[in-house]
């Protein structure tokens, strides 16, 4: 699938694979090698490698259905109440399209919707995207030939009116502004010049203007009127997931037909996306495809090994019989480590401070000393069966900042984390029980999403090495999206392994590593930093986002990333090796599966 970056870092959910139990999983050092040996080896050279160069993708057919699965049934068919719900916005993203496209293959952007020509004036400092729309990009409804334009008013509605009003609940116009060299706000604006262009003026000239402004778009037609009826409320109430889905316009790759609560969504191809192959198709092919709402990641693999999923992604624990069971029904691929990775991060927000944790939580000797309670070689070994790998730096590879010298030096030690926690006012009693200064017991919870299996067995293990030292922590399985109202509204929460999205750039993330962010983590909304490391963080990440100069924006960017590893708000786990079964009834012609890109899927057709 191709990358579309936006300015906002999405919870990307807790992206775990594998299996679920309640104990603390157990291996002795001969099975870890033989597990090693025989996954490692044995199972990568029985499935396939085949990565995304920027080939071309070979024209196909169209016909057939594509069966899919989804967790859970979605809690609205509404573009804005969606952006809250992991689950829904990925429905009604089938449904829209966005402006431009990165590629991390050749580290280049490329019109999508919409072309583009930045216009930097250095001489007054500001810099404007001229954005022009395609003519070929349609709003339409299934079954109907009826074809809307899209226009600059979706988009220039959508960033002014939606997520430019403080109402829509998502403080997207504190994003659209930036930081004068004065140290004033002053706006983004996004202008209309006429139904296929329009402008994103900035103030100020930045480093990467198209990550900043990249966005969906929405049918103006439709949300416009209803904000000028009823305001933002009105806005709220259209498309709930009691609306026929068929009224629910398109100018993505499909339109959503059918919703049968608790059982199914359905699809059906858009014949008029503007996306096509040499013959002059649409993408993608199958003409329909079919999303079964399943409970849990059992029932997905059951219904995989029955025949009735297109695709999956096998845990570890079935990675010996998928990839030993392939024959002639379906053929697995795999892929290097993830780019993205999983976080334990603790609660700093001072609406806690009358708990004992959060003094704790709040020395950065103590988040030290939790990294080095980390076992990571035990994660791999026993969660992931050997198919992972350490993750030790705070930016990805792919990132151009990346440096592969700035490292977390705070690794896997309990002599030195005890050390660390003694330094933090925490020591070892005779019975063995770490106690505060105050005597309190070191005890806490640790929050993870519910029915996600591997982040169970990772969660099991942190408090079982944390036990050996005498420290507390008790697992809580928690909904997922409670655990998103937990670190965006009422803050109750003490510690969390979620995943956040990758940092492709050094500055996406806008609303999480800035202080004022509304999903900086572990004290998010600061009127002013907390903490002076933080005002550094804050001042570098605002010079390195201006900093066109790549030497100069690399010594800011070596900075930033390394006071994130030395204060350790956030401690990265581990990325972990991926496998992607297919079934052989579809051509996979122009299938690719990768870490940057994850399983190419769009351009696949039904064999003849």
């Amino acid at each position: 699938m191709k990358n579309k970056l936006k300015n906002v870092a999405f919870l990307a959910g807790v992206c775990a694979l594998f299996f679920s139990c309640t104990k603390t999983p157990e291996m002795t050092l001969e099975e870890i090698e033989a597990l090693q040996k025989s996954l490692d080896y044995d199972l990568i050279q029985k499935s396939l490698s085949k990565p995304y160069k920027n080939q071309e993708f070979q024209p196909g057919r169209t016909g057939g259905v594509w069966n899919d699965t989804i967790l859970s049934d979605p809690k609205t068919f509404n573009q804005l109440v969606g952006i809250r719900d992991g689950s829904s916005a990925g429905i009604i993203g089938k449904t829209l399209d966005w402006l431009f496209d990165y590629s991390y293959v050749t580290r280049e952007w490329t019109p999508h919707l919409a072309s583009f020509n930045i216009e930097v004036d250095k001489t007054a400092q500001t810099l404007t995207v001229h954005c022009t729309i395609r003519d070929d990009s349609f709003w339409t409804y299934y079954n109907s030939d009826k074809k809307i334009p899209v226009t600059s008013d979706d988009f220039v509605f959508w960033y002014n009116e939606i997520d430019g009003d403080a109402e829509s609940g998502l403080r997207g116009y504190e994003g659209q502004c930036i930081t004068m060299a004065d140290g004033s706000e002053r706006h983004i604006d996004c202008v209309k010049i006429d139904d296929k262009n329009f402008d994103f003026i900035f103030p100020r000239i930045v480093a990467e203007p198209l990550l900043t402004v990249n966005m969906d778009c929405c049918p103006s037609f439709i949300y416009g009127p209803a904000k000028e009826k009823g305001g933002i409320n009105g806005v709220k109430n259209l498309f709930s997931v009691d609306c026929d889905p068929k009224t629910i316009p398109s100018c993505g790759k499909y339109y959503l037909i059918e919703y049968v609560p608790s059982r199914r969504l359905v699809y059906a191809r858009n014949p008029y996306y503007w996306e096509k192959d040499s013959q002059g198709n649409s993408i993608p092919y199958p003409e329909s495809l079919v999303c079964q709402i399943i409970g849990d990641q059992n029932t997905e693999y059951l219904l995989f090994k029955q025949g009735k999923t297109e695709t999956y992604a096998p845990r570890p624990e079935e990675l010996s019989d998928v990839v030993n069971n392939q024959k002639d029904e379906y053929r697995v691929f795999n892929a290097d480590g993830s780019m993205g990775s999983q976080l334990w991060s603790f609660n700093q927000n001072p609406k806690n401070k009358e708990q004992p944790y959060y003094k704790w939580f709040c020395k950065k000797e103590f988040r030290q000393a939790m990294s080095c309670l980390l076992n990571r070689d035990r994660i791999i070994n026993q969660t992931y069966r050997g198919l992972a790998q350490t993750q030790y730096y705070f930016f990805p590879p792919i990132n151009p900042y990346y440096n592969e010298k700035i490292q977390l030096d705070y690794r896997f030690d309990p002599v030195r984390a005890k050390k660390l926690l003694e330094k933090a006012g925490i020591k070892q009693g005779a019975d063995g029980l770490m106690r505060d200064e105050d005597g309190n017991p070191v005890e806490f919870d640790l929050s993870i999403a519910s029915g996600i299996t591997v982040t169970n067995d990772i969660a099991q293990i942190i408090s079982d090495e944390a036990a050996k030292v005498g420290i507390k922590i008790k697992v809580r399985q928690t909904d997922f999206q409670k655990m998103v109202e937990s670190l965006s509204y009422d803050f109750d929460w003490q510690s969390i392994i979620i995943g956040l999205g990758v940092n492709g750039f050094p500055s996406q993330g806008s609303n999480v590593w800035p202080s004022s962010g509304n999903l900086h983590l572990w004290y998010p909304l600061q009127e002013s930093p907390a903490t002076d490391w933080e005002a550094r963080i804050d001042y570098l990440y605002e010079e390195g986002s201006y900093t066109v100069d790549q030497a100069e924006a690399k010594k800011i960017w070596d900075e930033y990333q390394s006071i994130i590893l030395e204060q350790c708000p956030v401690i990265y786990l581990i990325r972990s090796r991926s496998f992607f079964a297919i079934r052989n009834r579809w051509d996979l012609t122009n299938f690719y599966y990768d870490n940057l890109r994850g399983a190419e899927l769009e351009w696949v057709y039904l064999r003849q």
